[in-house]
């Protein structure tokens, strides 16, 4: 059973039990995938993100999906893009990982990820997605999740997709997406 997969969507409408969202650190809306999801989440989202406070870059934090589909929101800050020696790659690699260690300790099945710092933060995208990618290989090996990473622009699509293709090559729970264009890939 293929427990990745590659879609081109909207995040906000996907049924699984956690989706993340592409945070910035005051967890108060932003624009992109963060607005996107205060949005369809509704006001009660906003609410319990006050409460929480905050999160620092690369760190994760977890509330009740509210109006979506998805029963939880996993909120993780990604890194502005500096040119790399500021940390950045470790620091994206570490909103993977916390993303998914949140969601399996609260015994969730499915989690859906964006392309996380790729937008307005400017993380170039094939190194963004190469990371993703092996932080998702490297705790699928040991866990049963299942992933799937939903892209809004064509370009972070096909991305995904050279990443994964690269990555079946060696691992069981990645495969090669089919067709570039197709709508879902796995």
């Amino acid at each position: 059973m293929d427990r990745v997969r590659l879609m081109r969507g909207d995040i906000t409408s996907l049924a699984v039990d956690a989706i993340v969202n592409a945070a910035n650190t005051s967890l108060l809306g932003g624009g992109g995938v963060d607005g996107a999801i205060h949005r369809a989440a509704g006001p009660e989202l906003l609410a319990s993100c006050r409460e929480i406070g905050g999160c620092a870059v690369g760190e994760a934090v977890i509330t009740p999906g509210f109006r979506l589909p998805a029963r939880f929101v996993i909120h993780t800050v990604g890194p502005i893009w500096r040119g790399g020696a500021q940390g950045e790659p470790e620091l994206l690699a570490s909103c993977y990982r916390r993303s998914l260690h949140l969601a399996i300790d609260r015994g969730l099945q499915s989690v859906a990820f964006p392309a996380i710092s790729c937008g307005a933060y400017g993380y170039p995208i094939d190194a963004a997605t190469a990371i993703a990618v092996r932080e998702v290989r490297t705790v699928l090996d040991a866990e049963p999740l299942h992933v799937t990473f939903i892209c809004f622009d064509p370009e972070v699509y096909r991305s995904y997709g050279d990443a994964l293709a690269i990555d079946a090559d060696d691992s069981p729970v990645c495969t090669k997406p089919s067709g570039a264009g197709t709508e879902e890939a796995s």
